[in-house]
């Protein structure tokens, strides 16, 4: 039998740390340098893949994800590198996807063409609004005309594109966020990841929100109700959610988020980057340094990883039903079962479905839209104490 991740597949995550600046509502691992070594950087990017390759070698590769902080920010040039270092070192799928994240602020035509030389096929652009006011409130430095530059460039340098948008944003209201819904819907990319406003301990907006200097922000009635109106607006023009935050043309899913959600295994080097390895059945969470320049020494001496840690049956077990379930797809039971036959609370699974939050199609258990709205709820309910 095929091991378990084999079901999700195998991607690479490439973590870039730096921006030109943070953002409010940021809780990434970004950091704000005006002086960045690439050349150096490149070599502790080869030498953490390297380091990995002689675990994985046999793996074919279905995506890579450059994310960050702001991976445009990087020299196509050392793009090319790493891209090369995998290629060097592992199979890649014959549809494999490379996905680069990218700020129109660092959008250059030149450039992009540079990054679609050096192999990137998938671009996601951080627009986040399409008002100026908004964008301003939410940090970025680029303008709406600057954002929809960036796509038209994008459209014509990669064959897949998509771009983020944050809703629920300080005194937004529901036509004013389906206005802008629309409009987004009209520029013609294939996969949109839209998010709502969260407030994060350790961000500037979550500090102001502690002393009460963040108005507007909606409320709990409001914010569920532009979610709903999302999912029936995105339908309606075939671009259903195919998870709780992401919507695409069918051939448009993200191949690499995919991989996550479906509990594949994923390499995941850089500052802060996360990981899942599963070696003879056990598997395995990495996590990297999440200091810059900690990470950049460890990795240039061959040890990039801060933890490698095993993740019992049980744990992989909720961690697959709590990733499966944001998926439309939603998961097997029986792959479940297959790490923790006494997981899933049967009772309540009979419940949950008999009140509309959750169905079953022969093995598959899926979230109906009203329960992706209660997922942590829901997980809740499933899980046996």
């Amino acid at each position: 039998m095929a091991e378990d991740w084999q079901q999700g597949g195998f991607g690479i995550y490439v973590h870039w740390p730096f921006c030109q600046s943070k953002c409010p509502y940021c809780d990434f691992n970004s950091h704000v340098s005006a002086n960045v070594d690439q050349r150096h950087w490149a070599k502790a990017f080869v030498a953490e893949l390297e380091r990995y390759h002689r675990q994985t070698s046999e793996r074919v590769v279905n995506s890579v994800f450059f994310g960050g902080g702001t991976p445009s920010l990087m020299s196509p040039e050392l793009v090319e590198t790493i891209l090369m270092c995998i290629a060097e070192n592992w199979k890649l799928a014959k549809d494999v996807e490379i996905t680069l994240e990218a700020n129109p602020t660092s959008v250059e035509a030149g450039k992009f063409r540079d990054f679609q030389g050096a192999g990137v096929n998938r671009v996601s652009l951080g627009l986040q609004a399409l008002h100026d006011h908004d964008l301003k409130r939410l940090g970025r430095l680029h303008s709406v005309d600057e954002g929809l530059r960036a796509i038209e460039i994008a459209q014509s340098s990669f064959p897949q594109v998509s771009f983020d948008l944050i809703y629920a944003r300080q005194d937004q209201t529901l036509s004013e966020w389906q206005a802008e819904l629309t409009r987004a819907l009209s520029l013609g990319t294939d996969h949109l990841s839209m998010y709502q406003l969260t407030i994060e301990d350790g961000t500037a907006f979550g500090r102001l929100h502690k002393a009460g200097r963040l108005s507007g922000l909606p409320k709990d009635d409001l914010s569920a109700d532009m979610y709903a109106l999302t999912q029936q607006i995105c339908d309606t023009v075939g671009m259903p959610a195919y998870e709780v935050s992401n919507h695409a043309k069918p051939w448009a899913q993200s191949k690499h988020n995919l991989i996550y959600w479906r509990s594949g295994d994923f390499l995941g080097v850089g500052p802060g980057a996360h990981g899942r390895l599963t070696f003879d059945d056990e598997r395995f969470a990495t996590e990297t340094n999440l200091s810059p320049e900690i990470w950049l020494e460890s990795a240039l001496l061959g040890k990039g990883e801060s933890l490698r840690e095993l993740v019992s049956p049980r744990e992989g077990a909720i961690e697959q039903l709590m990733m499966a379930l944001r998926l439309t797809e939603g998961v097997g039971l029986n792959r479940v079962r297959a790490l923790d036959r006494t997981l899933i609370n049967n009772g309540k699974l009979a419940d949950l479905e008999q009140m509309g939050f959750v169905k079953r199609d022969g093995d598959r258990l899926a979230a109906t839209p009203s329960g992706r709205m209660i997922l942590n709820t829901l997980i809740k309910e499933l899980i046996n104490d």
